[in-house]
């Protein structure tokens, strides 16, 4: 009785297996890409801001700039629909600083 259940729907069962197990691994695939998907586009709207800050805000100087870029950036990020804590945009917002004065110093 149990070889003709097998027999008769096993192929069914294994398929409905498979297809779960597919439809599992694409929607972590989907997750992971988006999010590193997610991250390059905050690093590359952060080094953005830095560079439109430094050239908008020249009268500006250290925390008046810096919330000018986290309120941009958020903006920027809101519009493309990526969700971002401000500690997160402060930091991403620091390191493109650190990237744009080591481009300066190696200019001069």
């Amino acid at each position: 009785m149990f070889l003709d259940f097998i027999n008769e729907y096993g192929t069914t069962i294994l398929y409905a297996i498979l297809t779960a197990i597919g439809g599992y691994l694409g929607i972590v695939v989907k997750n992971l890409y988006t999010k590193y998907v997610n991250d390059k586009t905050k690093e590359a709207v952060a080094k953005t801001v830095v560079q439109a800050v430094e050239q908008i805000y020249k009268d500006l100087h250290g925390t008046e700039k810096l919330n000018k870029a986290i309120y941009s950036a958020a903006e920027m990020l809101e519009q493309k629909g990526i969700a971002v804590t401000e500690l997160e945009l402060r930091m991403l917002i620091e390191a493109a600083v650190g990237e744009f004065n080591e481009a300066f110093k190696k200019g001069e």
